[in-house]
């Protein structure tokens, strides 16, 4: 063999070297990027638990525990990720929000849940005030009116491993009366005054967390408790939430998980 052809050879070996030395590089710097940016949401996760809801009075361990689980940057779009743990509400399309941290909080605490207990929710919105619950071993039931969050919010609570929530689009006003009683009910949203058919829906000692006021102004965050068929109401802290949708036909079919479809598809 030419000393030209053994040069060209070593030379064929080298840039072959060289390009497996730059992809091996590549694909290290990517593990390093994803782990530094799983890191940067586990570092400002802890930070929100510690300094919005900790240092602002929230005591349940369950709460606590699980908005320290849950990732609430899996539930915003793209264009906002980076601010998922802001002290404040964010938009996630359709003219909506998912709630600030400390409201979150606030509202579940507020119900003393407990494990097993059967919650519906009104406003699925990002579908992650219904991960917070499914997280805290709630049987979760949540409606949305808007089909494209409602959708999205299917997908995201799948992605995130909680596709025991069940879903479904519709008018919340109505709430899901097949399902009912429920021991708790949570509104994401503001009616300008507490829709009879909720309570109705609520077992005796049940309770529910929903703001109610005008839309555009400050609205009042209530506690609803069902004693003796009798409604009593308690004032807890001034809001501001969207308004609640109504539609003029609240009927529509559940959104089911992937888990779910699978199941009845095969037994059909």
């Amino acid at each position: 063999m030419s000393s030209r052809s053994v040069a060209a050879k070593w030379g064929t070996i080298n840039e072959i070297q060289s390009g497996r030395a730059k992809a091996i590089l590549l694909a290290a710097v990517l593990l390093v990027g994803c782990a530094r940016g799983e890191d940067y949401f586990v570092s400002r996760r802890r930070e929100m638990v510690q300094e919005q809801l900790e240092a602002r009075g929230i005591r349940s361990e369950a709460v606590l525990r699980s908005m320290t689980n849950v990732p609430r940057e899996q539930f915003v779009p793209l264009s906002v990720k980076r601010q998922s743990y802001r002290d404040g509400p964010l938009p996630i399309g359709e003219g909506q929000t998912i709630s600030q941290p400390y409201v979150v909080a606030l509202m579940t605490e507020s119900l003393n849940l407990e494990k097993g207990e059967k919650v519906l929710e009104i406003g699925t919105g990002s579908g992650y005030q219904a991960a917070v619950l499914d997280e805290m071993g709630c049987q979760v039931y949540s409606i949305e009116i808007v089909a494209s969050l409602g959708r999205s919010a299917r997908a995201a609570l799948d992605a995130a491993g909680h596709g025991d929530v069940q879903t479904r689009i519709g008018d919340g006003y109505q709430g899901w009366p097949d399902q009912a009683p429920f021991g708790a009910i949570i509104v994401t949203c503001a009616p300008d005054h507490i829709p009879l058919p909720l309570v109705d829906q609520l077992r005796e000692g049940g309770r529910m967390c929903i703001p109610v006021g005008p839309e555009n102004q400050v609205q009042t965050l209530t506690m609803v408790r069902k004693r003796d068929g009798r409604m009593e109401t308690e004032a807890l802290i001034p809001v501001r939430f969207v308004p609640l949708t109504r539609s003029s036909d609240g009927s529509a079919p559940a959104l089911q998980s992937s888990s779910e479809a699978a199941i009845t598809s095969s037994g059909e």
